[in-house]
């Protein structure tokens, strides 16, 4: 998606920076944001699944674009983790009130991600994108719980959904820049005893080589001699 930076009043955007700065220093209570130093007009966002809800336990990557003519026009929210919501569509689009009719433009971007940490509390099956989600929700509670527990097991939990600090990143490893470790087991040393033998071998077999060449040589003279006769 292409960026609206260019396309914001500059007065707007320095809105946008103080608030995403803002948030970024004190994000609201299980919601994580990580700025984009190269377009400010596209929230990356991470919220934790609300306790006594199918999403507990879970992390939930979410997106927030804002268009040409924020904040006169809402912002638009993707989920990016695969959840299922009611108000959520296949693609990830969200359907909530503030997002279009409710919307006024001083509610800035912490109500949206806080209205949207509501929804998964108390889901809206009148407004659904995902139709099946909010059918069970109306006729069967208990499948729709165990459908929607069932999707965050599989993709919003385990190490790649823990909250991060955006500035976190895998750690070198600790024997990263060790020749030795690099190369693996072929290359592992050769056992000084090994070593030490091997040498020994060595010089025991050019001291007998020494030895035949110092007999052979006498051998020789000898025979020259015995000839002289």
């Amino acid at each position: 998606m292409n960026s609206n930076v260019e396309n914001l009043p500059p007065h707007i955007l320095r809105l946008v920076y103080k608030e995403v700065a803002a948030l970024a220093a004190d994000p609201p209570e299980g919601i994580k944001v990580y700025p984009s130093e190269e377009d400010i007009t596209e929230l990356h966002t991470a919220i934790e699944g609300p306790e006594g809800t199918p999403f507990a336990g879970g992390v939930f990557r979410m997106r927030l674009v804002l268009g040409k003519d924020f904040p006169a026009v809402p912002p638009k929210g993707y989920f990016l983790t695969k959840i299922f919501h009611p108000n959520v569509g296949h693609k990830g689009e969200i359907c909530v009130n503030v997002l279009k009719r409710d919307w006024k433009a001083e509610l800035g971007i912490r109500h949206v991600l806080l209205t949207i940490k509501c929804l998964l509390i108390h889901p809206n099956p009148e407004s659904a994108l995902n139709e099946e989600a909010g059918r069970l929700l109306l006729e069967d509670y208990a499948e729709y719980e165990s459908r929607a527990r069932l999707l965050t097991e599989i993709h919003a939990m385990g190490p790649s959904g823990a909250l991060q600090d955006p500035n976190d990143g895998p750690q070198p490893k600790k024997h990263a820049g060790d020749p030795m470790k690099r190369a693996g087991p072929s290359a592992a040393p050769v056992p000084a005893a090994l070593g030490n033998g091997a040498n020994a071998a060595s010089t025991t077999s050019n001291s007998n080589s020494s030895t035949n060449n110092v007999a052979g040589k006498k051998k020789a003279d000898k025979k020259r001699a015995l000839r002289r006769l």
